[in-house]
């Protein structure tokens, strides 16, 4: 069993890389991260169609949060003022409104700052490391 979070990102995504690596200078983080292509998905619980869709966040005990709030998640467990917001983004109608600019940015990140053409394309498309199935 696992005793931390762990946090589960597209790595071939420029985007995706930049955001986290902003969280990781900026918020205390006390979870595992690591790209879905590196990542023994069947061990979490996780289907990889998931992994591509939306930011992961899984608990130690194996409940998955995913895209806006596996966000909520990782600002409740930072702590500080950051969990304020984090629990902001788990209360309707400010967790629907979430979902929506999630998905959005989501749906958009090849054309957001960091993105790459390559953010744009289905996960087998890219070119890149290719997880084994």
């Amino acid at each position: 069993m696992r005793t931390r979070p762990v946090l589960v990102y597209d790595g071939d995504c420029a985007f995706c890389t930049t955001s986290v690596a902003f969280l990781e200078r900026h918020l205390r983080l006390r979870c595992a991260i690591a790209p879905w292509q590196f990542t023994d998905l069947d061990s979490l619980g996780i289907a990889r169609r998931r992994a591509e869709y939306e930011l992961l966040w899984i608990t130690p005990t194996g409940t998955v949060h995913g895209g806006v709030q596996a966000v909520a998640r990782l600002l409740l467990h930072a702590g500080k003022g950051w969990a304020y917001l984090g629990g902001m983004l788990t209360l309707p109608p400010l967790r629907w409104i979430a979902h929506g600019v999630y998905r959005l940015v989501a749906n958009n990140r090849s054309r957001m700052p960091g993105g790459t053409p390559a953010c744009a394309l289905p996960a087998g498309h890219r070119s890149g490391p290719r997880p084994t199935e």
